[in-house]
């Protein structure tokens, strides 16, 4: 064949193609595993973060996570626990928190700590440039944060992103998301000098506002759903399987 003419090019490009196609399939496969290693223990570092564990050098976060997670599983918006033979770990929040609180698959995991046993659950929600995400973790009593992690997409360096540092999340330890009568009321995220009179409140991030709006309605949005879960645990009722 002219390997100057139009169909010799054409059948060396398509066969080129061919070739890379198929060894970047076969490499991905062969990476696959570890990816999804790598994604499902960068998930579990941020459910220990919640509960203010952080991974050492001396122990990995897979073995951190499976001393203090004893249990996890799945409520329903009545507080009960739910035989839905799902994985909790594996539940894809961003898409329940879009749908009616009555429908929604509500993860709870259950961390032991020096400080007790906690109650972490999922949030998620949308910042300014997109989702914004974290983990809240609650103490027994189920109303008191005892620590938060929060993450991001693409905010803003400086500004929106700040919600993943530790001068913003740990601002909500030791708030609470019941007011005085008992009804649920999540934390406020709100400017320096507009401070409610009552209720739990964060200060927002200076000039990161809408996220900080964000970060708000993420938590009403998600945490919501728990609020019967979370009141049965301040009655000291345990959650049956």
């Amino acid at each position: 064949m002219n390997r100057q003419s139009n169909l010799y090019t054409v059948i060396y490009s398509v066969v080129l193609v061919v070739i890379v196609g198929v060894v970047l399939s076969i490499v991905y496969q062969a990476l696959r595993p570890q990816q999804e290693e790598n994604i499902a223990n960068d998930t579990k570092r941020q459910i220990l973060a919640a509960a203010l564990i952080v991974p050492s050098e001396n122990r990995s976060v897979a073995e951190l996570y499976s001393t203090h997670i004893t249990d996890s599983y799945i409520v329903n918006t009545e507080g009960e626990r739910v035989d839905a033979n799902i994985d909790p770990f594996s539940v894809n929040v961003s898409l329940e928190v879009k749908k009616p609180a009555a429908e929604r698959i509500l993860p709870v995991f259950v961390c032991d700590t020096k400080s007790g046993v906690k109650y972490i659950v999922p949030v998620y929600g949308a910042g300014l440039w997109g989702p914004i995400w974290g983990y809240v973790a609650f103490n027994s009593d189920g109303d008191t944060i005892y620590g938060a992690y929060f993450a991001h997409q693409g905010e803003t360096p400086g500004l929106g992103a700040e919600i993943e540092k530790p001068a913003f999340s740990s601002q909500f330890q030791g708030k609470d998301i019941f007011n005085s009568e008992g009804m649920f009321q999540s934390v406020k995220v709100v400017k320096n000098g507009q401070e409610p009179t009552e209720g739990s409140y964060v200060h927002a991030i200076s000039g990161g506002t809408i996220t900080s709006q964000g970060v708000q309605r993420m938590l009403e949005n998600s945490l919501e759903p728990y609020s019967a879960f979370f009141k049965k645990l301040s009655q000291g009722k345990e959650v049956e399987k």
